[in-house]
């Protein structure tokens, strides 16, 4: 299959993106026609249906003419629409090699079905807004938007002018995704915030593919986003990181700096099993993974850390200890709940690092409970993880001694081990009870802060650790009785379906 056609089966799978208007800005490519027919064509499982043109450059009286014309098989004729779109490009002065351009632009799951009129007015907003096609500019590129599906349309242009001149077309992420946020709101649709850097890269389908093919149960991207972040939150000091992450069996690779060899500036992970075509480790860099895993990141973390902690004083506590441990454990997090709820408008620095802390206990109670498999709580944490993060990678200044409390039983329940009985087992899940409140109190002050992603995943996190705990513990017959740690992870799962 060719590349333009490719590219396109992805942007029209099932999975919805968790907000609206998402302009989704594609490879460019050079298969005009077979972009073409797969659009007006049944699509890959039959999910296109009355695939038309909503939008195109010479305006809406137009339409009718320029609609493909469909044969009695039921198949669509694209070569007149195809040559039309290409006249420009063959008739360029100095034409680019790849010359089609296209995004998808998707809305919520929760927005009403928009018309083809509206649909038409966003495609006519998102091609002028990044340029190609500026409002009242007859001699622009020529472009048409084709809606197959109640929910989408794909907006196909050829980048050289009827003039002749080439159009780069630079940032148009940035220019598309601006437009769509005023399209939002002019329209009424759900709205998400600003890009602020907080979400930590999604495996490409060229790694789902590779992994799908090899039979992997898990992407090597997540899976070392996992163990990275376990080894961060565990750790008291970068030795301790590195020596965690090899005795994890990852694979570690350090940076070191170009004027000052002796001084390591950043690390790469690797899976001894995951290779390049010849044969070589495929690295991931800890800003490839998530925003906050960065080398100066951590190194800001673990210089947080209360002043009494060491790596040698870091002792697993006993089994008679661990109850305790995450009675503590909740009732630092029952302050940083309270903190959070009495003072919304507190300092910035405040906040984060209550925050940040939470975080931390909540990913060391996930491998407390589900270990290196992941589960439920595992996939929570990283949602509520991307609550967390400061926008564009800011570094806090000072922490809350709240947080550092937070931190330093972090490091404790990550010393405990995995859960051994149902004393351990019932603790824990009060602690949950209180992070979930911390996501709760996050999600208002994110909603009064317009992080709009944000917001959207702390109150996620709140709602999932609710229902688990709450659910969880409603289920044991009596306190010397609690829930096993199996019924956490059932819980999670039917919590997970119910939300998604």
């Amino acid at each position: 299959m060719r590349a333009g056609t490719r590219q396109t089966r992805r942007s029209c799978g099932r999975h919805r993106p968790a907000a609206a208007l998402i302009p989704a800005i594609h490879p460019r490519g050079t298969n005009l026609g077979g972009l073409l027919r797969y659009l007006f064509g049944p699509g890959k499982a039959e999910e296109h249906v009355n695939p038309h043109l909503v939008a195109a450059w010479s305006g809406p009286s137009q339409l009718p003419s320029l609609e493909p014309p469909t044969h009695a098989s039921g198949r669509h004729d694209i070569r007149a629409l195809a040559r039309l779109l290409e006249q420009p490009v063959r008739a360029g002065r100095n034409p680019p090699q790849k010359f089609v351009w296209h995004t998808s632009v998707r809305n919520h799951i929760t927005d009403r079905i928009l018309t083809d009129s509206q649909w038409a007015h966003i495609a006519a907003e998102i091609v002028a807004a990044v340029g190609i096609a500026p409002h009242g500019d007859p001699d622009a590129v020529r472009w048409v938007a084709v809606r197959h599906a109640d929910d989408h349309i794909h907006i196909v242009a050829t980048l050289v002018r009827q003039d002749g001149e080439t159009v780069w077309a630079w940032n148009e992420r940035v220019k598309a995704q601006a437009a769509a946020r005023d399209l939002e709101q002019r329209y009424g649709l759900y709205q998400v915030g600003p890009v602020d850097h907080t979400s930590h890269r999604r495996p490409t389908a060229a790694e789902q593919n590779k992994s799908h093919r090899q039979g992997r149960p898990e992407i090597p991207r997540n899976k070392l986003r996992r163990e990275v972040r376990t080894a961060a939150v565990a750790a008291v000091d970068e030795d301790d990181f590195l020596s965690r992450l090899q005795s994890a069996g990852v694979l570690v690779r350090l940076r070191h700096s170009t004027i000052n060899p002796d001084e390591v500036t950043g690390y790469a992970v690797g899976l001894p099993d995951h290779h390049t075509s010849s044969g070589d480790t495929v690295w991931y860099g800890g800003g490839r993974l998530a925003p906050d895993l960065t080398l100066p990141q951590l190194r800001q973390l673990w210089g947080m850390l209360p002043g009494t902690t060491s790596r040698g004083g870091m002792r697993r506590p006993e089994a008679r200890h661990r109850t305790d441990t995450f009675r503590r454990a909740t009732a630092a997090a029952d302050r940083g709940a309270r903190l959070l709820a009495e003072d919304p408008t507190g300092g910035e620095d405040h906040i984060a690092s209550l925050a940040y802390a939470a975080a931390d206990v909540l990913a060391s109670t996930a491998r407390a409970f589900e270990g290196r498999r992941g589960g439920p709580l595992t996939d929570i944490s990283e949602t509520f993880d991307r609550a967390v993060r400061e926008p564009h990678g800011r570094r806090l200044s000072q922490w809350h001694p709240v947080a550092g409390q937070l931190l330093s039983m972090s490091r404790l329940i990550s010393a405990a081990g995995r859960l051994s009985n149902d004393d351990d087992t019932a603790a824990a899940l009060q602690l949950v009870l209180r992070v979930s409140m911390i996501a709760n109190n996050l999600a208002i002050i994110r909603e009064a802060q317009d992080r709009l992603h944000q917001a959207s995943a702390a109150r996620l996190a709140a709602d999932r650790l609710q229902t688990i705990a709450t659910a969880s513990l409603s289920h044991a017959p009596a306190p010397a009785v609690p829930v096993s740690a199996a019924t956490v992870r059932s819980t999670g799962e039917r919590a997970s379906r119910r939300n998604a």
